[in-house]
């Protein structure tokens, strides 16, 4: 008998613990739904980030991304931030409003959010801050400004190789040392399809690429490289580097192959080296260095078609970017300074037209009808002949930013 009122003693306690538990939990739910400042994440202000130049980097439109200040580990967990895609530019010199033009090019159709990573001269930074803190409202964008950075005891030399500061790229895995993936454009790029497309070719890259780019030329009888060069270059016509993708964790790991020592070097070893040895056959600075690094490194860059990185090079003696003919230019790059003369009218024309642009959805939108009658001025010019393909894609990136639901731009 004594035996059997133990067991009803110990399940009966058994019960009661129970009991005690669902009501706790019971508790600790209905503190979550009440708790933790109505249930919704406060707007996160735009602060000023580590790093950068003259006190540091400023943030703006920051869409949410930082956790709520003083909130639980449980709050902050639910409220994950959306993947920014980050784009870096160097800017010196006259460049500004290049340079403000491409990263409204690159706002207005984008549907993920942008961290902008701008290197400008110091002369640059307060007209940079005063222009893209105008556009916080958008918020849809960071932004962080630098100081151009090179090596202390080879700064001078870096900086006058090539153009002005324009080898400032190559250092960009040094110095951007938390950032996995970049996107690097030169000022005269114009996105004319969503950053987000471009940024998913990373996910195309095998094992052992690291970064991704176009060839410099799609016609070997005007190629530059292979009739003038006298330094290696990747693959038949070289690479041009307005526009490459970086997987940058991969590039700081990686040791690469060279022809400077039988020991393979690291990103930060490899450079200065180079710059020694072919100085003195280098035309196009830094690009004809990344040239020389993937020419004994071919397995580690990945290339992309013409149409993402179209150049005067691809129409002025006739059309030779195939792709761009099928589906339509997604990245101009107006190198030549043709966005400043009227020696190709038609790269003119895009730029003006969005250099004039507003992010009004209305202004937008009528952006199109007028931009197709001054290419249509164009066509005396072997670029203006085939201007249709300079607005194929802008025309679907700007129907797809409408059909877009609201709360997605």
């Amino acid at each position: 008998m004594r035996r059997y009122l133990r067991i009803v003693v110990l399940c009966l306690a058994c019960g009661f613990c129970s009991l005690l538990y669902a009501f706790s939990q019971l508790a600790v739910s209905l503190e979550e739904g009440a708790g933790g400042g109505g249930g919704k994440p406060q707007a996160a202000a735009a602060s000023w980030l580590a790093g950068g130049g003259r006190g540091g980097a400023r943030g703006v439109g920051s869409s949410g991304a930082a956790a709520h200040p003083g909130g639980s580990d449980r709050y902050s967990l639910k409220v994950q931030p959306a993947q920014r895609m980050h784009l870096a530019v160097v800017a010196c010199g006259e460049r500004l409003e290049e340079t403000i033009t491409m990263l409204k090019s690159a706002i207005i159709f984008s549907i993920r959010p942008l961290q902008f990573h701008i290197f400008a001269e110091d002369q640059l930074h307060d007209s940079f801050k005063g222009i893209l803190d105008s556009w916080s409202f958008l918020k849809t964008f960071n932004y962080s400004l630098y100081p151009i950075t090179f090596p202390r005891e080879n700064a001078v030399e870096w900086k006058k190789l090539f153009k002005p500061c324009a080898s400032q790229r190559l250092f960009l895995p040094l110095i951007l040392k938390e950032v996995d993936s970049l996107l690097y454009v030169d000022t005269d790029i114009l996105f004319l399809r969503p950053v987000d497309d471009i940024w998913s070719l990373l996910k195309k890259f095998n094992s052992t690429q690291i970064a991704a780019m176009a060839p410099e030329h799609e016609e070997p009888r005007i190629g530059w490289y292979n009739r003038f060069a006298r330094h290696p270059y990747y693959g038949k016509t070289g690479v041009n580097s307005g526009v490459m993708l970086m997987n940058m964790t991969r590039m700081r790991r990686k040791y690469f192959k060279n022809d400077m020592t039988a020991v393979r070097l690291r990103w930060g070893d490899i450079l200065m080296p180079l710059l020694k040895k072919y100085k003195l056959n280098i035309t196009w600075g830094d690009q004809d260095l990344l040239n020389i690094i993937f020419f004994h490194n071919p397995e580690s860059l990945f290339v992309f078609p013409c149409q993402w990185n179209y150049r005067p090079d691809h129409c002025i003696y006739g059309s030779n970017c195939q792709e761009a003919e099928e589906e339509g230019i997604f990245i101009l790059h107006g190198n030549r300074g043709v966005y400043h003369d009227d020696k190709q009218p038609a790269f003119r024309a895009i730029y003006e037209a969005l250099r004039n642009c507003s992010f009004k959805d209305d202004n937008i939108r009528s952006l199109l009808k007028p931009l197709e009658l001054e290419l249509q001025k164009t066509v005396h010019t072997y670029c203006g002949k085939i201007y249709k393909i300079f607005i194929k894609q802008l025309t679907k990136s700007i129907q797809d930013r409408y059909d877009r639901a609201p709360k997605e731009r």
